[in-house]
C-alpha cells in the first residue's frame, strides 16, 4: 500500500493536523468505526489514534478476536491508524487488537466508538447514527437566551427512577410515556441525565465512564434516546446531559494506558490519579485530548440534540490538591496549585460549544469559591453561564434539619448566601449527591 493510498477516502491532512492542534472539535466524524462505502464497495473505515502502538489490528467475531493479521495502517506522521474492511456493517462487535511499545499485546474498545455490548461484556459495537427523522425542529428554533425564562430543573438518574416490577430497566422509548406526564404535572421546563455515556459499573450512576462517544447500552439504542429527546422537546421541555470531562474509569477495555503507554491520561502519576475515586484524570495538556473532549460535548449537541451539560467535578479539574493528601500532589510552575491546562481547556470548550450553539447551557458543578466561574472568558474567567451554588444547598439543608427549637441560632445558614449571590449566575440545586448516596433533602 502506498503512502498516497492511505489518504484517500480516509481521515484528510487538515483534519490530521487539527486533531494534533486541539481543535478538531467534530473528530467523531473521522475518528472510530464509520459505515461507508469506498471503490463502490460497502463497509466499515475503522480509525484510531495509536501513537505508541507498534501495530493496531481489528480484531472481532470472524477472526476469533485475533487481530494480528487484520492490520490498520499507520497514517504517516500521525500517530493515526485506519482501514477500510469492505463486507461488515452496523452490528459488527470489535475491538482493536493493540501492539503496544515493548511488544506486549492486549484488546482495547473503540475511544469513538458510537455504541458498547451491554454490560458486563465490552467490545464496541458499529454503529449508525444517521435516519432518525426528528421531529422537534418548532423547539430548537424557539431556543433563546437561557436568562430569559426561569428554569426549572428535574435531575434524575436513568436506571433508578422508575423500574418495571421484575427490577429490569424501562427503555429510553418506554421512559418517554412515564417521565413526560410527570415533568408536565411538576412544571419542570428541564430534565437533566445523570451520565448516559457508557460505563461498566452500575453503582457508579455513570460518573466512572470508559466510553465517551457510546450512549449506555443498558437502556436501548441510540435512535431510542433520540426517540426520548424528540419527546421532550415536543412537549416543550428541555434535555441537559451530566458530562464527566474530569476523569475516567481505569478498566482494561477502555483508556487507561490506552496503546501500551499513558495517552488519554497524564504520565505524572500525582497527576494522573484520582485516589479518592480510583480513577484517572485526562491529561488536558495534549491537544488530541482537548480535540476528543471538546469534540464529544458538541457530538451530544450535534447527534442527540442535547440543550446543554452539567459538567461534573469542575472543582477536581482545577486544583492540583482536590482530595489528595500533600504527598499526591505537585505545583504548577508558578508554584500555585491552580490546574493550568485544565482552565485552559475549560475556557476553550465552553467558548467552542457558545460557537456552534449560542444558546447552550453549560453549567458547572464547582464547589468552591473560585472566582469567575460564570465569567466570559476574554475577562479571565472560565466561561460557564450557569454555576451549581454548593454552598446554598448545604447551608440549607443544614438549617432544615435542625430541631425547631434550633433553628434561631441557625438563621445565618439562610442568609449567608445572599452575601455572594450575585457574585456568579447561580442555580440552586437541592439534589444530586444528597440523594444519590441515601442522604435525605429534608427531616421526616
Amino acid at each position: 500500500m502506498t503512502i498516497q493510498s492511505l489518504w484517500e477516502g480516509n481521515i484528510s491532512r487538515e483534519a490530521v493536523y487539527l486533531f494534533h492542534e486541539g481543535t478538531l472539535f467534530h473528530s467523531y466524524r473521522w475518528m472510530g468505526a464509520h459505515p461507508v462505502k469506498e471503490n463502490g464497495e460497502e463497509g466499515v473505515r475503522f480509525t484510531v489514534w495509536a501513537p505508541h502502538a507498534n501495530h493496531v489490528g481489528l480484531a472481532a467475531d470472524w477472526n476469533g478476536w485475533d487481530g494480528s493479521k487484520d492490520s490498520l495502517f499507520k497514517i504517516p506522521d500521525s500517530g493515526i491508524w485506519s482501514r477500510f474492511f469492505p463486507g461488515i456493517g452496523a452490528g459488527t462487535f470489535y475491538k482493536y487488537h493493540i501492539t503496544g511499545p515493548h511488544e506486549e499485546t492486549f484488546l482495547k474498545a473503540d475511544p469513538y466508538g458510537f455504541a458498547s455490548e451491554v454490560r458486563p461484556s465490552t467490545a464496541s459495537v458499529v454503529t449508525d447514527l444517521t435516519g432518525y427523522r426528528w421531529n422537534d425542529g418548532s423547539w430548537r428554533r424557539r431556543v433563546k437566551s437561557p436568562y430569559e425564562k426561569p428554569m426549572n430543573i428535574y435531575e434524575m438518574h436513568f436506571g433508578t427512577w422508575r423500574q418495571k416490577e421484575d427490577g429490569s430497566y424501562y427503555t429510553y422509548r418506554e421512559m418517554a410515556d412515564l417521565l413526560i406526564p410527570y415533568l408536565l404535572d411538576m412544571s419542570y421546563t428541564h430534565v437533566e441525565f445523570m451520565p448516559l455515556a457508557e460505563h461498566p459499573y452500575d453503582l457508579s450512576w455513570g460518573y466512572q465512564g470508559t466510553g465517551f462517544f457510546a450512549l449506555t447500552s443498558r437502556y436501548g439504542s441510540p435512535h431510542d434516546f433520540m426517540y426520548l429527546v424528540d419527546r421532550l422537546h415536543q412537549s416543550g421541555i428541555g434535555v441537559i446531559l451530566d458530562w464527566v470531562p474530569a476523569h475516567f474509569a481505569k478498566d482494561a477495555h477502555g483508556l487507561r494506558q490506552f496503546d501500551g503507554a499513558p495517552l488519554f491520561e497524564y504520565e505524572d502519576p500525582q497527576k494522573a490519579e484520582r485516589p479518592g475515586w480510583g480513577t484517572l484524570s485526562f491529561d488536558y495538556s495534549k491537544p488530541e485530548v482537548r480535540s476528543f473532549l471538546i469534540s464529544n460535548a458538541i457530538f451530544w449537541m450535534d447527534m442527540y440534540h442535547i440543550d446543554g451539560l452539567r459538567v461534573d467535578a469542575v472543582t477536581s479539574m482545577i486544583r492540583l490538591d482536590f482530595e489528595k493528601s500533600e504527598n499526591q500532589y505537585s505545583r504548577n510552575e508558578h508554584g500555585g496549585l491552580e490546574n493550568l491546562e485544565a482552565i485552559a481547556f475549560l475556557q476553550q470548550l465552553n467558548k467552542t460549544v457558545f460557537e456552534y450553539y449560542p444558546h447552550a447551557l453549560m453549567m458547572a458543578e464547582e464547589s468552591s469559591a473560585w472566582h469567575g466561574v460564570t465569567a466570559p472568558v476574554h475577562h479571565g474567567g472560565l466561561g460557564f453561564n450557569y454555576k451549581w451554588n454548593m454552598g446554598w444547598m448545604n447551608d440549607t439543608l443544614s438549617y432544615i434539619e435542625q430541631d425547631f427549637g434550633s433553628r434561631p441560632a441557625k438563621h445565618h445558614l439562610l442568609t449567608f448566601p445572599i452575601c455572594y449571590a450575585y457574585s456568579e449566575n447561580f442555580t440552586l440545586p437541592l439534589s444530586h449527591d444528597e440523594v444519590v448516596h441515601g442522604k435525605k433533602i429534608a427531616i421526616e
